[in-house]
Parts: C-alpha cells; sequence; structure tokens
C-alpha cells in the first residue's frame, strides 16, 4: 500500500507599508504572497511560488521599497486580490489543505482583506481548524519566553536564512524550514496536517 502524503501550505505575505502612519486614505494590501508546500509526511519542501497582488487602496512606499525590495511597478503588473484567491484555492488547495504562518498577521490580514473587498476568504473553515501559528509552536517548543522573529527563530534552529529576509516567497522558504525543524523535534501538531 502506497503511503499518502499530508500537503501542508505556508503563506507569508508582504503588504503596502509605511515608517509611521499610512497616507490619508490609504490602507495597508497584500502586494506579495509567497507559498511553500510541504510534504509532511516526506519531511520536506516540495515547491516554492510567489504571487504578486497589485494593490487598489494604496501605493508602495520608498519605505516599503527598502523593506521588501518591491517596487510600484513590480506590484502593478500583479494580479487582482481576488484573481490571487482563486490562484491559491484553484493552484494551491487553499480551500481543503492546512497552511501555516509565521504569527497571526497574515491569517488576519487575509480576513480583512477578503472582507473589505467582497471575496471569499481563501482558506478554509474553522481558521482555528486550517491555520497554524508556526510561531506559537516554535515558542512552545523551544521553552522561550517571547516569541522570536523568523529570523530570530532560524538562528536559535540553527538553520541559514535563505533568500532575502521581507520578501514573502524567501520567507515562506524559511517557515517551512522551521516548520521541518519542528516535525523532527515531533512539536508539530498532529492537527495541523489533517485535511
Amino acid at each position: 500500500m502506497r503511503h499518502k502524503s499530508t500537503l501542508l501550505n505556508v503563506i507569508d505575505v508582504e503588504a503596502t507599508c509605511w515608517d509611521g502612519q499610512p497616507p490619508p486614505g490609504s490602507v495597508s494590501e497584500i502586494i506579495e504572497i509567497g507559498l511553500t508546500v510541504v510534504d509532511v509526511s516526506a519531511r520536506r519542501r516540495l515547491s516554492r511560488h510567489r504571487v504578486l497582488v497589485r494593490p487598489v487602496r494604496s501605493s508602495v512606499s520608498d519605505f516599503c521599497t527598502e523593506l521588501t525590495g518591491l517596487t510600484q511597478s513590480e506590484v502593478e503588473r500583479g494580479v487582482t486580490f481576488a484573481e490571487a484567491c482563486r490562484i491559491l484555492v484553484e493552484e494551491h488547495g487553499a480551500g481543503q489543505r492546512c497552511w501555516a504562518s509565521w504569527g497571526e498577521y497574515d491569517r488576519r490580514q487575509f480576513a480583512r482583506q477578503s472582507q473589505a473587498e467582497g471575496v471569499a476568504y481563501p482558506f478554509g473553515y474553522p481558521t482555528e481548524r486550517t491555520h497554524t501559528n508556526a510561531k506559537a509552536v516554535f515558542t512552545a517548543a523551544y521553552g522561550l519566553r517571547k516569541k522570536p522573529g523568523m529570523s530570530q527563530a532560524l538562528q536559535i534552529a540553527g538553520l541559514p536564512l535563505e533568500g532575502r529576509h521581507h520578501r514573502g516567497e524567501d520567507d515562506a522558504w524559511n517557515i517551512a524550514a522551521l516548520v521541518l525543524d519542528l516535525l523532527d523535534r515531533g512539536a508539530w501538531p498532529v492537527t495541523a496536517t489533517a485535511v
């Protein structure tokens, strides 16, 4: 009998941001979705993906470009948020697969933006069943008092930072490495991979 693999989507988003308050009328919007597919049973990262998303209620500030490397002209060539959600569901099984992110920001940003734009939330319900806060799992597994940022967690785990920090595709890849570390330690919750 062939062993069926269990896939997990690890997601990291980058959003429009400012050094201080947003300009009047602007709101933080997703501009990049990084996604790494992890085969939990084989304990390996299968693929990495990047979806650029065109903001409609804000623009990429100089601060945001400095942080993420993303420019306004680059994200203007992206897809709409609705199209990005469709890609997540149809090409990456977002409605069925469990998913993880570093902290709660990504989950909350998707929920806020889905509601604001009248787009169906791309991940399954209830959220508690489908989403795992990898930062919280890592903090508990390592017995830490404070929740570390992703780059600090990589240092604690003795893992390299691959690519550019604050680039969604690279951050999702690195978070996936931390998920694999937690799997190897027996600390990843079984419910976080049940489909």
